[in-house]
Protein backbone atom coordinates (compact mmCIF):
# COMPACT_ATOMS: atom_id res chain seq x y z
CA UNK A 1 0.00 0.00 0.00
CA UNK A 2 1.29 3.44 -0.96
CA UNK A 3 0.01 6.67 0.55
CA UNK A 4 0.57 9.77 -1.53
CA UNK A 5 0.19 13.38 -0.38
CA UNK A 6 -1.42 15.47 -3.11
CA UNK A 7 -2.62 19.07 -2.88
CA UNK A 8 -2.57 19.02 0.91
CA UNK A 9 -4.88 16.02 1.26
CA UNK A 10 -4.22 12.29 1.64
CA UNK A 11 -5.00 9.93 -1.20
CA UNK A 12 -4.58 6.19 -0.91
CA UNK A 13 -3.27 3.94 -3.65
CA UNK A 14 -3.08 0.14 -3.58
CA UNK A 15 0.12 -1.17 -5.15
CA UNK A 16 -0.52 -4.54 -6.80
CA UNK A 17 2.20 -7.09 -7.45
CA UNK A 18 2.78 -8.89 -10.74
CA UNK A 19 1.37 -12.04 -9.20
CA UNK A 20 -1.38 -11.44 -6.69
CA UNK A 21 -2.92 -13.71 -4.12
CA UNK A 22 -6.61 -13.26 -3.34
CA UNK A 23 -7.13 -11.64 0.06
CA UNK A 24 -9.66 -12.87 2.53
CA UNK A 25 -12.51 -10.52 3.36
CA UNK A 26 -11.21 -10.22 6.94
CA UNK A 27 -7.85 -8.96 5.65
CA UNK A 28 -9.56 -6.52 3.28
CA UNK A 29 -11.59 -5.06 6.14
CA UNK A 30 -8.49 -4.85 8.33
CA UNK A 31 -6.54 -2.93 5.68
CA UNK A 32 -9.52 -0.63 5.11
CA UNK A 33 -9.85 0.08 8.84
CA UNK A 34 -6.10 0.74 9.22
CA UNK A 35 -6.21 3.18 6.29
CA UNK A 36 -9.07 5.13 7.85
CA UNK A 37 -7.40 5.20 11.27
CA UNK A 38 -4.04 6.24 9.81
CA UNK A 39 -5.58 9.06 7.83
CA UNK A 40 -7.61 10.38 10.78
CA UNK A 41 -4.72 10.37 13.23
CA UNK A 42 -1.73 11.42 11.17
CA UNK A 43 -3.05 13.58 8.37
CA UNK A 44 -3.28 17.35 8.59
CA UNK A 45 -6.33 18.37 6.65
CA UNK A 46 -6.38 21.63 4.71
CA UNK A 47 -9.06 23.64 3.03
CA UNK A 48 -8.79 26.10 0.16
CA UNK A 49 -10.61 29.38 0.64
CA UNK A 50 -11.18 31.49 -2.48
CA UNK A 51 -11.57 35.23 -2.03
CA UNK A 52 -11.95 37.85 -4.74
CA UNK A 53 -13.31 41.14 -6.01
CA UNK A 54 -15.38 42.10 -9.03
CA UNK A 55 -16.53 45.51 -10.23
CA UNK A 56 -19.74 44.38 -11.91
CA UNK A 57 -20.41 47.75 -13.63
CA UNK A 58 -23.80 49.25 -12.95
CA UNK A 59 -25.84 46.47 -11.40
CA UNK A 60 -29.12 48.38 -11.15
CA UNK A 61 -32.64 47.11 -10.85
CA UNK A 62 -35.05 48.70 -13.37
CA UNK A 63 -37.13 50.51 -10.74
CA UNK A 64 -36.76 54.26 -10.39
CA UNK A 65 -35.47 55.40 -7.01
CA UNK A 66 -36.30 59.05 -6.41
CA UNK A 67 -33.38 59.38 -3.97
CA UNK A 68 -30.77 58.23 -6.50
CA UNK A 69 -29.54 59.33 -9.89
CA UNK A 70 -30.56 56.07 -11.51
CA UNK A 71 -32.87 57.39 -14.24
CA UNK A 72 -30.67 55.97 -17.01
CA UNK A 73 -31.27 52.47 -15.69
CA UNK A 74 -35.05 52.42 -15.96
CA UNK A 75 -37.22 51.18 -18.85
CA UNK A 76 -37.88 54.78 -19.94
CA UNK A 77 -34.31 55.96 -19.31
CA UNK A 78 -31.36 56.45 -21.66
CA UNK A 79 -30.32 52.78 -21.46
CA UNK A 80 -33.89 51.40 -21.71
CA UNK A 81 -33.05 49.15 -18.77
CA UNK A 82 -35.78 46.51 -18.71
CA UNK A 83 -36.41 43.64 -16.31
CA UNK A 84 -35.26 41.18 -18.98
CA UNK A 85 -31.91 42.97 -19.32
CA UNK A 86 -31.60 43.11 -15.54
CA UNK A 87 -32.13 39.36 -15.16
CA UNK A 88 -29.57 38.68 -17.88
CA UNK A 89 -27.06 40.93 -16.10
CA UNK A 90 -27.59 39.10 -12.79
CA UNK A 91 -27.22 35.70 -14.44
CA UNK A 92 -24.07 36.85 -16.26
CA UNK A 93 -22.46 37.86 -12.96
CA UNK A 94 -23.47 34.53 -11.44
CA UNK A 95 -21.88 32.76 -14.42
CA UNK A 96 -18.58 34.54 -13.78
CA UNK A 97 -18.61 33.73 -10.07
CA UNK A 98 -19.37 30.07 -10.76
CA UNK A 99 -16.41 29.87 -13.15
CA UNK A 100 -13.82 31.91 -11.28
CA UNK A 101 -12.56 29.20 -8.91
CA UNK A 102 -12.96 26.07 -10.96
CA UNK A 103 -15.12 23.50 -9.17
CA UNK A 104 -16.32 25.71 -6.33
CA UNK A 105 -17.39 29.38 -6.43
CA UNK A 106 -15.57 31.86 -4.15
CA UNK A 107 -16.19 31.76 -0.41
CA UNK A 108 -15.89 35.55 -0.14
CA UNK A 109 -16.38 38.03 -2.97
CA UNK A 110 -16.28 41.81 -2.81
CA UNK A 111 -18.44 43.63 -5.34
CA UNK A 112 -18.56 47.22 -6.59
CA UNK A 113 -21.24 49.23 -8.41
CA UNK A 114 -24.17 47.62 -6.61
CA UNK A 115 -27.33 49.72 -6.48
CA UNK A 116 -28.96 48.29 -3.36
CA UNK A 117 -29.92 45.20 -1.41
CA UNK A 118 -32.57 44.13 -3.95
CA UNK A 119 -29.96 43.30 -6.60
CA UNK A 120 -27.91 41.36 -4.03
CA UNK A 121 -30.96 39.34 -3.01
CA UNK A 122 -31.60 38.59 -6.67
CA UNK A 123 -28.00 37.51 -7.20
CA UNK A 124 -27.78 35.34 -4.07
CA UNK A 125 -31.25 33.82 -3.93
CA UNK A 126 -32.69 33.94 -7.46
CA UNK A 127 -29.82 33.05 -9.77
CA UNK A 128 -27.61 30.00 -10.41
CA UNK A 129 -25.77 30.92 -7.18
CA UNK A 130 -28.80 29.93 -5.10
CA UNK A 131 -27.65 26.41 -4.21
CA UNK A 132 -24.32 27.68 -2.82
CA UNK A 133 -26.01 29.43 0.12
CA UNK A 134 -24.66 32.90 -0.48
CA UNK A 135 -25.55 35.81 1.74
CA UNK A 136 -24.28 39.38 1.68
CA UNK A 137 -23.11 42.38 3.69
CA UNK A 138 -24.19 45.76 2.35
CA UNK A 139 -24.74 49.29 3.58
CA UNK A 140 -26.30 52.16 1.67
CA UNK A 141 -23.74 54.86 0.97
CA UNK A 142 -24.36 58.54 0.15
CA UNK A 143 -22.92 58.19 -3.37
CA UNK A 144 -25.02 60.39 -5.71
CA UNK A 145 -25.36 57.63 -8.31
CA UNK A 146 -26.42 55.21 -5.61
CA UNK A 147 -23.69 52.63 -6.28
CA UNK A 148 -22.19 50.84 -3.31
CA UNK A 149 -19.76 48.09 -2.43
CA UNK A 150 -20.87 44.78 -0.95
CA UNK A 151 -19.46 41.49 0.28
CA UNK A 152 -20.83 38.07 -0.66
CA UNK A 153 -20.06 35.10 1.57
CA UNK A 154 -21.05 31.45 1.68
CA UNK A 155 -22.95 30.48 4.79
CA UNK A 156 -21.63 27.27 6.29
CA UNK A 157 -18.09 28.07 5.17
CA UNK A 158 -17.83 31.66 6.39
CA UNK A 159 -19.33 33.47 9.36
CA UNK A 160 -19.39 37.27 9.56
CA UNK A 161 -18.44 38.30 13.08
CA UNK A 162 -18.60 42.05 12.53
CA UNK A 163 -19.22 44.55 9.76
CA UNK A 164 -19.50 48.30 9.41
CA UNK A 165 -19.36 51.02 6.77
CA UNK A 166 -16.45 53.43 7.03
CA UNK A 167 -17.70 56.84 5.87
CA UNK A 168 -15.46 59.04 3.76
CA UNK A 169 -15.53 62.80 4.24
CA UNK A 170 -12.93 64.86 2.41
CA UNK A 171 -11.63 67.64 4.68
CA UNK A 172 -11.05 69.80 1.59
CA UNK A 173 -14.58 69.10 0.28
CA UNK A 174 -16.79 68.42 3.32
CA UNK A 175 -20.06 68.65 1.41
CA UNK A 176 -19.26 65.88 -1.04
CA UNK A 177 -21.14 62.56 -1.04
CA UNK A 178 -18.77 59.64 -1.32
CA UNK A 179 -18.85 55.86 -1.38
CA UNK A 180 -18.18 54.16 1.96
CA UNK A 181 -15.52 51.55 2.57
CA UNK A 182 -16.94 48.24 3.77
CA UNK A 183 -15.08 46.64 6.67
CA UNK A 184 -15.90 43.12 7.82
CA UNK A 185 -14.40 40.50 10.11
CA UNK A 186 -14.98 36.97 8.80
CA UNK A 187 -14.41 33.66 10.52
CA UNK A 188 -13.53 30.70 8.32
CA UNK A 189 -14.63 27.12 8.96
CA UNK A 190 -11.13 26.40 10.34
CA UNK A 191 -11.57 29.08 13.00
CA UNK A 192 -9.17 31.52 11.30
CA UNK A 193 -10.19 35.17 11.21
CA UNK A 194 -9.88 37.58 8.27
CA UNK A 195 -10.14 41.37 8.33
CA UNK A 196 -11.62 42.52 5.01
CA UNK A 197 -11.84 45.95 3.39
CA UNK A 198 -13.90 46.36 0.21
CA UNK A 199 -13.17 49.60 -1.65
CA UNK A 200 -14.30 51.66 -4.62
CA UNK A 201 -12.31 54.85 -4.56
CA UNK A 202 -13.07 58.10 -6.40
CA UNK A 203 -12.77 57.76 -10.17
CA UNK A 204 -10.51 59.79 -12.45
CA UNK A 205 -13.52 61.41 -14.07
CA UNK A 206 -12.77 65.12 -14.33
CA UNK A 207 -9.03 64.54 -14.62
CA UNK A 208 -6.33 62.45 -12.99
CA UNK A 209 -4.43 65.20 -11.14
CA UNK A 210 -7.47 66.99 -9.61
CA UNK A 211 -8.75 63.72 -8.12
CA UNK A 212 -5.44 62.51 -6.61
CA UNK A 213 -6.16 64.07 -3.16
CA UNK A 214 -9.46 62.18 -2.98
CA UNK A 215 -7.93 58.77 -3.56
CA UNK A 216 -5.07 59.67 -1.20
CA UNK A 217 -7.63 60.39 1.50
CA UNK A 218 -9.27 57.00 0.97
CA UNK A 219 -5.82 55.40 1.30
CA UNK A 220 -5.07 57.26 4.53
CA UNK A 221 -8.33 56.07 6.10
CA UNK A 222 -7.60 52.43 5.23
CA UNK A 223 -4.00 52.76 6.44
CA UNK A 224 -5.08 54.16 9.81
CA UNK A 225 -7.59 51.34 10.26
CA UNK A 226 -4.96 48.71 9.38
CA UNK A 227 -2.45 50.26 11.77
CA UNK A 228 -4.98 49.99 14.59
CA UNK A 229 -5.63 46.32 13.80
CA UNK A 230 -1.92 45.46 13.52
CA UNK A 231 -1.09 47.33 16.71
CA UNK A 232 -3.61 45.20 18.58
CA UNK A 233 -2.63 42.00 16.75
CA UNK A 234 0.61 42.02 14.69
CA UNK A 235 -0.27 38.62 13.22
CA UNK A 236 -3.67 39.76 11.92
CA UNK A 237 -4.71 38.49 8.49
CA UNK A 238 -5.86 41.54 6.51
CA UNK A 239 -7.16 41.63 2.94
CA UNK A 240 -7.76 44.99 1.24
CA UNK A 241 -9.45 44.70 -2.12
CA UNK A 242 -11.45 46.78 -4.54
CA UNK A 243 -11.40 49.11 -7.50
CA UNK A 244 -8.94 51.78 -6.41
CA UNK A 245 -9.01 53.81 -9.65
CA UNK A 246 -5.24 53.97 -9.22
CA UNK A 247 -2.52 51.56 -10.25
CA UNK A 248 -0.12 49.72 -7.90
CA UNK A 249 2.64 52.26 -8.58
CA UNK A 250 0.51 55.36 -7.95
CA UNK A 251 0.91 57.66 -4.97
CA UNK A 252 -2.20 56.58 -3.07
CA UNK A 253 -1.15 52.91 -3.09
CA UNK A 254 2.63 53.20 -2.77
CA UNK A 255 3.12 56.23 -0.54
CA UNK A 256 -0.08 56.69 1.45
CA UNK A 257 -1.32 53.12 1.89
CA UNK A 258 2.32 51.96 1.83
CA UNK A 259 1.60 48.71 0.03
CA UNK A 260 4.91 47.16 -0.96
CA UNK A 261 5.90 44.83 -3.77
CA UNK A 262 6.35 41.31 -2.33
CA UNK A 263 9.07 40.60 -4.92
CA UNK A 264 11.09 43.73 -4.10
CA UNK A 265 13.78 43.00 -1.46
CA UNK A 266 13.76 46.68 -0.49
CA UNK A 267 10.16 46.33 0.70
CA UNK A 268 10.71 43.58 3.28
CA UNK A 269 9.95 45.98 6.12
CA UNK A 270 6.44 46.71 4.88
CA UNK A 271 3.39 45.39 6.72
CA UNK A 272 1.11 45.47 3.65
CA UNK A 273 1.89 43.98 0.24
CA UNK A 274 0.22 44.47 -3.12
CA UNK A 275 -0.20 41.16 -4.93
CA UNK A 276 -0.92 42.89 -8.24
CA UNK A 277 2.58 44.36 -8.56
CA UNK A 278 3.80 41.41 -10.60
CA UNK A 279 1.26 42.21 -13.33
CA UNK A 280 2.81 45.66 -13.70
CA UNK A 281 5.85 43.92 -15.15
CA UNK A 282 3.75 42.14 -17.80
CA UNK A 283 2.42 43.56 -21.04
CA UNK A 284 -1.22 43.48 -22.11
CA UNK A 285 -2.37 41.98 -18.84
CA UNK A 286 -4.65 43.65 -16.31
CA UNK A 287 -8.13 43.85 -14.85
CA UNK A 288 -9.20 46.89 -16.87
CA UNK A 289 -8.44 48.26 -20.34
CA UNK A 290 -8.34 51.98 -21.13
CA UNK A 291 -7.98 52.47 -24.88
CA UNK A 292 -4.93 50.28 -25.64
CA UNK A 293 -3.60 50.02 -22.06
CA UNK A 294 -4.28 47.12 -19.73
CA UNK A 295 -3.69 47.88 -16.05
CA UNK A 296 -4.70 46.78 -12.57
CA UNK A 297 -7.17 49.23 -11.10
CA UNK A 298 -8.62 46.24 -9.22
CA UNK A 299 -6.18 45.00 -6.62
CA UNK A 300 -5.67 42.69 -3.65
CA UNK A 301 -3.41 43.95 -0.86
CA UNK A 302 -2.65 41.77 2.15
CA UNK A 303 -0.83 41.85 5.47
CA UNK A 304 2.52 40.07 5.65
CA UNK A 305 1.35 37.05 7.77
CA UNK A 306 -0.73 35.87 4.81
CA UNK A 307 2.46 35.54 2.73
CA UNK A 308 4.18 33.32 5.32
CA UNK A 309 3.71 29.71 4.22
CA UNK A 310 4.51 28.48 7.73
CA UNK A 311 1.31 30.09 9.03
CA UNK A 312 -1.81 27.89 9.20
CA UNK A 313 -3.59 30.49 7.03
CA UNK A 314 -1.64 31.71 4.02
CA UNK A 315 -2.11 32.58 0.35
CA UNK A 316 -1.33 29.77 -2.06
CA UNK A 317 1.99 30.55 -3.77
CA UNK A 318 1.69 34.10 -2.44
CA UNK A 319 -0.04 35.17 -5.65
CA UNK A 320 -3.21 36.86 -6.82
CA UNK A 321 -4.90 36.03 -10.11
CA UNK A 322 -6.92 37.83 -12.77
CA UNK A 323 -9.82 35.80 -14.10
CA UNK A 324 -10.42 36.07 -17.83
CA UNK A 325 -12.68 33.48 -19.44
CA UNK A 326 -13.25 33.53 -23.20
CA UNK A 327 -16.91 34.44 -22.76
CA UNK A 328 -15.94 37.62 -20.85
CA UNK A 329 -13.90 39.22 -23.66
CA UNK A 330 -14.25 40.06 -27.34
CA UNK A 331 -11.92 41.22 -30.13
CA UNK A 332 -10.83 44.86 -29.92
CA UNK A 333 -11.13 46.13 -33.48
CA UNK A 334 -9.92 49.64 -32.62
CA UNK A 335 -6.87 48.95 -30.43
CA UNK A 336 -6.15 45.32 -31.40
CA UNK A 337 -6.00 42.35 -29.06
CA UNK A 338 -9.08 41.87 -26.92
CA UNK A 339 -11.28 43.93 -24.64
CA UNK A 340 -13.86 43.15 -22.00
CA UNK A 341 -17.35 42.23 -23.15
CA UNK A 342 -19.50 44.93 -21.57
CA UNK A 343 -23.20 45.33 -20.95
CA UNK A 344 -23.22 48.51 -23.05
CA UNK A 345 -20.85 49.93 -25.64
CA UNK A 346 -21.79 53.59 -25.46
CA UNK A 347 -25.57 53.66 -25.93
CA UNK A 348 -25.66 50.26 -27.65
CA UNK A 349 -26.79 47.30 -25.58
CA UNK A 350 -24.35 44.38 -25.91
CA UNK A 351 -25.60 42.02 -23.19
CA UNK A 352 -22.13 41.38 -21.79
CA UNK A 353 -20.66 41.35 -18.31
CA UNK A 354 -18.62 44.31 -17.05
CA UNK A 355 -15.86 46.75 -17.98
CA UNK A 356 -13.58 45.05 -15.42
CA UNK A 357 -12.22 41.55 -14.89
CA UNK A 358 -12.38 39.98 -11.42
CA UNK A 359 -9.29 39.35 -9.29
CA UNK A 360 -8.93 36.64 -6.65
CA UNK A 361 -6.66 34.73 -4.29
CA UNK A 362 -6.74 31.20 -2.92
CA UNK A 363 -5.88 30.80 0.75
CA UNK A 364 -4.73 27.57 2.35
CA UNK A 365 -6.41 27.11 5.71
CA UNK A 366 -4.89 24.22 7.66
CA UNK A 367 -6.73 22.52 10.49
CA UNK A 368 -4.73 21.47 13.52
CA UNK A 369 -7.23 18.71 14.42
CA UNK A 370 -8.49 15.62 12.67
CA UNK A 371 -11.15 16.41 10.06
CA UNK A 372 -14.69 16.38 11.41
CA UNK A 373 -17.74 16.27 9.18
CA UNK A 374 -20.30 18.81 10.32
CA UNK A 375 -23.87 19.06 9.20
CA UNK A 376 -24.88 22.49 7.97
CA UNK A 377 -28.09 24.01 9.15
Amino acid sequence: MLIHLENGGWKQYLCSRTKTTPMSSKKKWLIFFVNILFTAVYSQNSDTIALGFYNVENLFNPHDDSLKNDDSFTPQGFNHWTYKKYVRKVNNIAKVLLAINGWEPPDLMGLAEIEDATVLKKLCHDSPLKKYRYDYVHYESPDPRGIDVALLYRRGRVKILHSEPIPIVFPFEPGSRNRDILYAVAQLSSGDTLHLFVNHWTSRYGGYAPTIPKRNHYASVVRQKCDSILQACPAAAIVITGDFNDYPTDESICDVLQAGDPDNPLHTGHTLFNLMCRFERMQNIGSHKHEDFWGCLDQIIVSSPLLDETNPLHIENGQAHIFKADFMVEPDEKYDGYKVFRTYSGPRYMGGYSDHLPVFIQCISQHKISPIIKKEN
